[in-house]
Formats: C-alpha cells, structure tokens, sequence
C-alpha cells in the first residue's frame, strides 16, 4: 500500500580539510574570523528526510510517495527519483528558489562545519497531504516548521495514520505545538538526545507521551532502540555491521524499516530489528543513499543476526 512521505529534499556537499580547524582558528581572533580551508576531497550526495526514507523503503519493497517542495536546481535528482521507480508528482518544483543545501567540512579530528541552506523547503506547506490519493500510512519528517504542523493537521483530519518523527527540527516547536502533534499521531520515534529535549519542552515523561500515542519508538545509536507500546518496553538490539562508515542517514533508513514494518502488519519486535537491519546496511557505505540489498540479502541477514526469518 502506498505511503505518503513528507519532508525535505536537499543537495549535501560533503568536503574533507585535510588538517585540523584548530591550527587555523585563532582564539584570540575569533571575533575578527576570516579563513579559508582548502578541501580536495569533495563528494555531492542526495539528501533529505524524504528522498532518504523513499530510497530506503523502495529497497524493501514499498511503494514510498515523497510530498515536498524544492527548487529550479532539481531536474538530475528527479532523474534519479525516476530511475528508481520513486513517484515524484508530488515533488513540487518552485522556480525562484533552490533545493535546500547542506555543505558540510570536516577535519581530521571529525569536527565539523555546518551551513544549511532551506531554500525553497520552507514553501512545503504548499503542499497538501490530501492532494494524494489512495494513502494508507504517512510519516511527517523534518521539514519546513509550517509543513510539520500541516501536514500532522491534514492526516489527523483524514484519519490517516502516520508517523510524527519532529528530528533535528524539534527545538522549532512550542510546547502547546508539541503535544497538539503528539496528540494527533498515531506514532511517534526520536533518537535518545531528541527524547531528553522532548521531555523538556513538553513537560513530559517518556511514558506519558507513550500513553498518548500507538508507539514511542526511541533509538539509541548502537545500543539499539526501545519501543514503549501496549504498556511495555521493548528493546531491540543493533544489528551487526562490517565497518561503520558513515552515520549520516542512518535514522531515515531506520525509520524506512518502521513504515514497511507497520504497512506489513508485523508486530514490534520484528519491526523494529527490520529498522535496525537497515540502519546496519547504510551505516556501512558514504552518503545516504549508495546502498544496495536484493531481498534475498535482506533475509538471509535478518536470519543472521536475529534468529528466525522475516514474515
């Protein structure tokens, strides 16, 4: 069955400095900063909430629809949402704005600088969860602050079960905005440090925000996830990896297995280390969207790992 995916789409620059930040910023100039760092190294990968979780979940076998908004500089990566059999009419274009952009450089101790771009995912509540037809299950990822709260609006009107998953962008919301989305998901996941600020600014504890919702789903990096459903905690642990190579991304791949999972029927557990099995095959490659699995693979690791076979 379909699932309607909303949130953004987005350009990463990835570039790696050679050397060390710290050897070219001056503590006693910060106030006066002007550096430049020469990075040879440079990879441009697709990114965003929802063309990370559509790529993950057309590997599984889904039927992803991604709902955002990006801009005049889009057309090879909808060449590319194309070639993987990713629905893209509802990957509205808006021709005065850029795709959002994300440059990231990191240095030989792995600090990072960060500059983020929004550009035209700051138009997304344009969009309309209504405007697609025939949806059984949704998700609303990090996105434009306006789109979240719209588009958790349109599917608790249409009765739509879905998946609220507020990410980095949590600290954008208010504490009335918060428990009104929490209030009307039917789900809700967040990594471990997301957590901690939900309950901060809602004045919550996890079990009360898991006594309002189907499931709190909380991930916990390599030591898993823990799913508050029907009462009880589950822990599911992390599947194995060869080699941890880049992070980036895990999170939607993780929250990919959770909407394939629910559109399956499975029950939590076996849901949950679905997720976790493909967070473990991102992980092991660069970028977010490099990585390869036949269902045959899939299978044969989930066995591995868990010790019994996938429904």
């Amino acid at each position: 069955m379909p699932t309607l995916i909303c949130g953004s789409m987005a350009f990463d620059t990835i570039m790696v400095f050679p050397d060390l930040f710290k050897n070219y910023i001056l503590p006693d100039q910060i106030h006066n900063l002007n550096v430049c760092f020469v990075n040879p190294e440079l990879r441009r990968e697709y990114g965003g909430c929802a063309g990370n979780i559509a790529y993950n979940l057309k590997l599984l076998g889904g039927e992803p629809i991604p709902m955002a908004t990006v801009g005049k500089d889009f057309e090879d990566y909808r060449r590319r949402l194309q070639q993987n059999g990713i629905p893209d009419q509802h990957v509205v274009e808006i021709p005065s704005l850029y795709t959002a952009q994300c440059s990231i450089t990191t240095d030989q101790d792995n600090n990072q600088i960060t500059a983020f771009h929004p550009g035209a995912m700051g138009e997304a509540h344009q969009n309309k969860v209504a405007d697609a037809a025939n949806i059984s299950l949704g998700i609303v990822a990090p996105d434009g602050r306006d789109a979240m709260l719209q588009h958790s609006r349109d599917f608790a009107v249409l009765g739509i079960p879905f998946i609220f998953d507020p990410g980095q962008n949590l600290p954008l919301f208010s504490k009335d905005e918060l428990l009104t989305c929490i209030d009307q998901t039917t789900w809700c996941v967040m990594n471990d440090y997301e957590s901690q600020l939900m309950m901060k600014i809602t004045e919550l504890t996890l079990d009360d925000i898991a006594s309002q919702v189907d499931a709190l789903i909380v991930t916990r990096g390599d030591e898993g996830s823990r799913i508050y459903a029907g009462g009880k905690s589950i822990d599911i642990p992390a599947a194995s990896i060869e080699a941890a190579v880049d992070p980036t991304g895990c999170g939607d791949a993780f929250r990919a297995g959770l909407l394939y999972g629910l559109n399956c029927g499975w029950d939590w557990e076996t849901s949950g280390r679905a997720a976790s099995l493909l967070g473990a095959f991102k992980v092991e490659r660069q970028g977010t969207q490099n990585h390869h699995f036949t269902e045959d693979q899939f299978q044969a690791r989930f066995e591995e790992n868990f010790g019994y076979s996938l429904p």
